[in-house]
């Protein structure tokens, strides 16, 4: 019972994505479409709030669950890698209607077709674990 905080902040994030209605496929090709302002507040709403977080975590060294300190690791400058990585997630994205987390919000919802996506995902990663180190990165 130990991963129960765990479980009730993955069914407050489905309420969140719900409620919010991150998880419409009408939004997300609004979003595309450029059509409608909501989803950008929304992600411009969730970039502020983990910018915030992650200097609160900075300025007075908080631990993570386990008791360790959490540490930022810089990111390797590259643009190249960004762009392409960028427009795949964002093509499957406009695709699909959804990004990973939705995809399950949309499966706990009922939309079982998500499943598919979901697998598409996974076998997707998976692919990229196995091609990764002959990539140019």
């Amino acid at each position: 019972m130990k991963s129960i905080k765990f479980v009730l902040a993955g069914i407050l994030f489905g309420i969140i994505m719900s409620k919010s209605e991150a998880i419409s496929w009408y939004r997300i090709q609004e979003m595309f479409r450029f059509q409608s302002f909501h989803m950008y507040g929304l992600m411009g709403t969730a970039v502020v709030a983990g910018s915030i977080a992650v200097f609160i975590i900075k300025k007075f060294n908080i631990n993570d669950y386990t008791g360790k300190l959490i540490v930022f690791q810089d990111k390797e400058k590259s643009f190249l890698r960004y762009i392409i990585g960028g427009t795949i997630f964002g093509l499957g994205w406009a695709l699909t209607g959804a990004c990973p987390g939705p995809m399950f919000v949309n499966v706990g919802y009922g939309y079982f077709g998500m499943l598919i996506v979901i697998f598409g995902a996974l076998v997707g990663t998976y692919l990229y674990g196995v091609v990764k180190d002959k990539l140019p990165h």
